[in-house]
């Protein structure tokens, strides 16, 4: 069966954002932000398959946050999107999320964060049409900051790149990948995937890709929704 999935991780607890809403739920120009990030993928590639991953306990009050926004209730493969339970770390998640794409299923699955409502289509296309070429592929853009590190001093930040989401693979590739032991070195998919032996392509991303993790992010996200204002 030929289908493209993503897999959208929403786990986070919202601790740096000092209040009692995880960060995925808070709102941003009136819609919440994991919302955001899902309409954002359904307008790139409205074929695409999502799959969304959300710890049980918060799963209710999604469904509370969906009658009130008049947005899709999850359903199943038919729907606009399939909806998996958390695990105890994003690796195990991604797993959860796997387990709903069918083994003989061939094409590009991506991984991203369910907090980065602001990939461009653009990116999102670019990372799907290249991973079909080459199986691993991730965005990522330069360093514009000085880098200083604790011990050895400064460092040339042209030789670093920031990783961004989604980071997308040929489905059998990032099934049999996730199959491997969890490791703490697995901060993310192309780490599991490098781990297994695949080597991974980095493209473009874009700047305005960023993860909401704290207030000062959520006035960012604000102003990227209003930049005249």
């Amino acid at each position: 069966m030929n289908a493209d999935y993503v897999i959208i991780v929403a786990g986070g607890k919202g601790l740096r954002m000092g209040g009692d809403v995880p960060k995925q739920f808070l709102p941003v120009g009136g819609l919440p932000v994991l919302m955001r990030t899902m309409l954002r993928f359904r307008e790139a590639l409205p074929q695409l398959r999502i799959i969304l991953v959300l710890p049980k306990a918060q799963q209710d009050y999604w469904c509370q946050l969906c009658a009130s926004h008049q947005f899709p209730l999850p359903t199943g493969g038919k729907g606009f999107y399939q909806l998996a339970n958390g695990g105890k770390t994003r690796f195990h998640s991604v797993q959860n999320g796997l387990a709903l794409i069918p083994d003989d299923a061939e094409g590009v699955v991506g991984v991203h964060d369910g907090v980065r409502p602001f990939v461009s289509t653009e990116v999102v296309r670019n990372c799907y049409e290249k991973a079909h070429q080459c199986g691993a592929v991730i965005p990522v853009v330069p360093v514009v900051e000085t880098l200083r590190h604790i011990t050895e001093g400064v460092k040339n930040r042209d030789e670093y790149r920031l990783v961004q989401t989604p980071q997308c693979f040929d489905i059998q590739l990032l099934k049999a990948a996730n199959r491997q032991p969890y490791r703490e070195a697995f901060t993310d998919d192309a780490s599991v995937v490098e781990a297994y032996g695949q080597p991974v392509t980095l493209i473009d991303g874009n700047r305005e890709n960023i993860k909401i993790t704290t207030p000062g992010d959520l006035r960012i996200a604000e102003a990227l929704l209003n930049p005249n204002c």
